[in-house]
């Protein structure tokens, strides 16, 4: 996202579908207070994350498959968007107890609620502001010598990729491959290392884009930790591969603190009258697909966290 253009409570809209229940609440601490509240009211308590996999599990919730579409429970939602779902089997709850602890459970989801969004807006505000910061650094340096490339990661910086883009809609070449790439846990790297070991992890991925990349490729880092890549007359099946390619290079990556991971969108347009800039929401969708995918496959958060 373009935080210069992007209006701020925009940003706060949107930004919530990248969040995870990791990302805004000290498990350890929800733990301790969900195994409490279990101990004081006799229930057994669950809470999922919004697809369904399980966070935190205390009493009786064995061999227990949530159905987040169809049962629900009670869901945990930040500005607007459901984050998380609590559940709650009251069975061994005594009778004349048994609606008090459902009032306390909907104050739990409520509060979870709450807690949730002042953690996000506290985030979101003090990530955009360092990023208007470093941005007014950046326009400065880009509008004085002219540059076409991001100072960190030297791929296209955002402005000359929108002009590259216009260019290929120009030229009425298709198919144009278009691919979102997506940092995986950026914020992880940034919370845990800091910004110098988070702007290493950018500029790696970037460095893997551009070894992995053909002479026609056009990259551009349209965001923090997002890129977008340009495929004009890609052949069947050249995006796909280009995306293994890049995936797997992440995976050999060794080092002693970073684990690189980055899911890929691939939409293509294919007739001349399109726009590519009208393909890039298509993109990110399939991005946030494989995103899903990456981030719930067995030990993807193994490897993330053996270097902390």
């Amino acid at each position: 996202m373009d935080y210069k253009a992007i209006p701020f409570e925009q940003r706060i809209k949107e930004n919530i579908r990248s969040y995870s229940m990791d990302n805004l609440y000290a498990l350890d601490t929800l733990t301790e207070y969900c195994k409490a509240f279990s101990a004081v009211t006799d229930a057994a308590l669950l809470i999922t994350e919004r697809h369904g996999e399980k966070i935190v599990s205390v009493g009786g919730f064995a061999g227990f498959t949530p159905d987040v579409v169809g049962e629900p429970g009670r869901k945990v939602r930040v500005y607007g968007r459901t984050i998380a779902h609590l559940y709650a089997e009251t069975g061994k709850v005594a009778e004349d107890k048994r609606q008090n602890v459902e009032r306390l459970l909907d104050g739990f989801a409520a509060m979870l609620s709450h807690w949730g969004e002042q953690t996000y807006l506290h985030t979101e505000t003090a990530i955009y502001a360092d990023e208007m910061e470093q941005q007014l650094g950046v326009q400065h340096v880009q509008t004085a010598r002219g540059e076409n490339e991001d100072p960190l990661t030297g791929v296209y910086h955002k402005l000359y990729f929108e002009e590259r883009m216009k260019v290929i809609d120009r030229a009425e070449v298709v198919p144009v491959a278009v691919i979102n790439v997506n940092i995986n846990d950026w914020k992880y790297v940034n919370d845990n290392f800091g910004d110098e070991e988070s702007d290493r992890l950018i500029k790696t991925i970037a460095d893997i884009l551009k070894q992995e990349k053909k002479p026609d490729y056009v990259i551009g880092r349209v965001d923090g930790d997002v890129f977008i890549v340009l495929i004009p007359m890609a052949e069947d099946g050249e995006a796909e591969d280009y995306c293994r390619r890049v995936q797997q290079a992440c995976l050999s990556f060794e080092d002693e603190i970073l684990a690189p991971s980055v899911a890929c969108g691939v939409v293509y347009k294919t007739n001349v009258e399109e726009m590519v800039e009208d393909k890039l929401d298509d993109a990110e969708y399939e991005m946030f697909n494989n995103k899903f995918e990456i981030k719930n496959a067995p030990g993807y958060r193994e490897r993330l966290e053996k270097r902390k």
